[in-house]
């Protein structure tokens, strides 16, 4: 059986070594000896920073998702709606307009319309009101 040995830490610092210990491991010795494998084997110094944290690499990935987003939607409003409203008005069919058949002038008879014409039973609802009408002008 291995002996102990006494290290001195601050008190803070020796509490929460001891609730880290208890929550991962059976015993104080198995946590420090795992943790000191841990950098030995990783070659890696407590002292450094090992990147990102998870939180920071969600806050970039929305970001770039969001302007992905945003392009999309800028393809969709300026690129793709017109191109469809095009080509749905190409494979739309309207009937074609009739076009009066060009006759010669000898041929084509001339229909003498009257622009203006005054009738008078819808100039007026009643006889009393054309009447009313005409003694005004008087």
């Amino acid at each position: 059986m291995d002996s102990f040995t006494g290290i001195r830490f601050k008190k803070e610092t020796a509490k929460r070594f001891q609730t880290f210990s208890r929550t991962y491991f059976k015993s104080h010795t198995e946590a420090m000896a795992t943790m000191l494998d841990f950098f030995f084997y990783n070659e890696i110094s407590p002292k450094e920073k090992l990147g990102p944290t998870g939180r920071t690499i969600e806050a970039k990935l929305l970001k770039r998702i969001n302007a992905v987003i945003a392009i999309m939607r800028d393809v969709e409003k300026t690129q793709t709606k017109p191109t469809v409203a095009m080509i749905q008005s190409l494979f739309e069919t309207e009937e074609p307009t009739k076009k009066p058949l060009i006759v010669e002038k000898k041929y084509a008879e001339e229909k003498k319309e009257v622009r203006f014409r005054e009738i008078e039973s819808t100039r007026f609802t009643t006889e009393r009101e054309s009447e009313a009408v005409k003694t005004k002008h008087k």
